[in-house]
């Protein structure tokens, strides 16, 4: 993979950001989180975790997507384009149970998050080696719950996102090599 190279991300994804006019930069870092999620779904597929792959996958691709609405949080701290991107996957027709990670990526803590949406969460902090110990802990105790002991799930996930973790500087010079503004 060259410097700038990215991940694929599912074909009707792609198609998406092509139509909103996604700037670079955010399509390089919605391929990278999403590179990262298959790791981590692959992970908790294998731990006999239960969980719908397919919905991980796309919020992945797109919990950023409302960036696009408003561009300044692509380079500055910011919340407005969750609920942005959240309305806008859900006036191009994409259902709830996949539109909502727009909206929840950053509220992996608030009540009802489903195990889907812990793992867009962990996968959007995995990606750069940001290490979030509560996020991790609510996984951890997912993955206990398939009955392993909770100490073999810690060591396995913190196993698993230590490795993430020793590629993050080459998934941030990737996302680097793309410019924020589309032209």
């Amino acid at each position: 993979m060259t410097s700038a190279a990215l991940p694929p991300l599912p074909p009707d994804v792609a198609e998406l950001l092509r139509a909103v006019d996604a700037p670079p930069r955010l399509v390089a870092h919605l391929a990278l989180v999403h590179e990262v999620a298959e790791e981590i779904a692959g992970f908790c597929t294998r731990e006999g975790l239960v969980f719908d792959r397919e919905a991980v996958r796309y919020g992945a691709a797109t919990h950023d997507i409302g960036k696009t609405v408003h561009p300044e949080e692509l380079s500055a701290p910011g919340s407005l384009h969750e609920a942005a991107g959240h309305a806008l996957l859900l006036a191009r027709g994409v259902p709830e149970h996949l539109a909502c990670f727009a909206r929840s990526h950053a509220g992996w803590d608030g009540p009802g998050v489903t195990v889907e949406s812990l793992l867009v969460s962990l996968a959007d902090k995995a990606w750069k080696n940001k290490r979030v110990q509560d996020l991790e802990d609510r996984v951890v105790d997912l993955l206990a719950a398939t009955g392993r002991e909770r100490w073999e799930a810690f060591l396995a996930l913190d196993d698993l996102l230590t490795r993430i973790g020793e590629d993050a500087p080459r998934r941030l010079a990737v996302q680097a090599a793309h410019p924020v503004r589309t032209g």
